[in-house]
């Protein structure tokens, strides 16, 4: 049976778990849009609970599992991307404890404190899960990490990184339980140039805010350092600049 109309109980379900975080947190899941998204939370081991499909849009086999068909004008309606392609799946969130990240000798891990837009942690996520960074640590997270703006930005890269939320305090613990070099981002004349600092062992890189930088609780933590610019601007978009250290860290590995 196709749903054929936007009054129908779940596709209302499913429009107010999509307009409201605490909706979806309170039901303990995330929603994602698209095939590849969906291909990678199936992939990485993601526990579906339902898909909404519409089959004059996706054309591949039906996923396993509790499938609702609905028709090419009721998607559209539920669709919060501007291409559709045919499939909304919905999973449960996964626990991710930090305790259970054994980090390999070389580990390389990104800190952002109070990262506040989703659109840079699915950008950062992205480039984190290309060059091969081994986890992301979200402290004192403004946003929901499983924003569908993560997922949609991030291009489902989120379902294959270690991913935690943790406070200041408690990621400061881990990285020194775990004797991570720690570096860090203000914007110091002491700052020594990314590409000139030796990324060995285990090593941490903590970004801050993209509106004010890192807070006082990381100031003295560890070494700064900076990306080396040639041109008059000071400072590059957050997603940017992680972009560059993570490149950079895999750069020094691979020579």
């Amino acid at each position: 049976m196709t749903i054929e109309s936007v009054q129908n109980e779940k596709i209302k379900k499913l429009s107010r778990l999509l307009a409201k975080n605490s909706e979806r947190k309170k039901a303990g899941i995330l929603i994602v849009e698209g095939r590849q998204e969906n291909e990678r939370a199936i992939r990485f081991g993601y526990e579906p609970v339902e898909f909404f499909i519409s089959e004059a849009l996706y054309n591949e086999a039906l996923p396993a599992g509790r499938v609702h068909l609905v028709s090419e004008q009721v998607y559209e309606k539920i669709a919060y991307r501007g291409t559709t392609e045919g499939i909304i799946g919905i999973y449960k969130i996964p626990t991710a404890d930090i305790d259970d990240y054994t980090p390999a000798a070389d580990a390389f891990v990104i800190v952002l404190e109070s990262v506040e837009k989703p659109g840079n942690l699915g950008a950062i996520l992205r480039s984190c899960e290309a060059f091969g960074v081994d986890a992301v640590i979200v402290t004192d997270p403004k946003i929901d990490l499983y924003n569908p703006n993560v997922i949609r930005s991030s291009v489902g890269c989120i379902f294959g990184m270690r991913t935690y939320a943790l406070t200041n305090q408690q990621t400061l613990d881990f990285l020194q339980r775990n004797d991570f070099q720690i570096l860090t981002t203000f914007m110091e004349e002491t700052a020594r140039a990314i590409d000139e600092t030796k990324l060995s062992g285990r090593a941490a890189i903590c970004f801050g805010t993209e509106h004010s930088g890192l807070s006082e609780f990381w100031n003295g933590k560890g070494q700064n350092v900076l990306v080396p610019m040639a041109g008059s601007i000071d400072s590059l978009n957050l997603s940017n600049a992680v972009a560059i250290c993570a490149y950079e860290q895999l750069r020094q590995k691979r020579t």
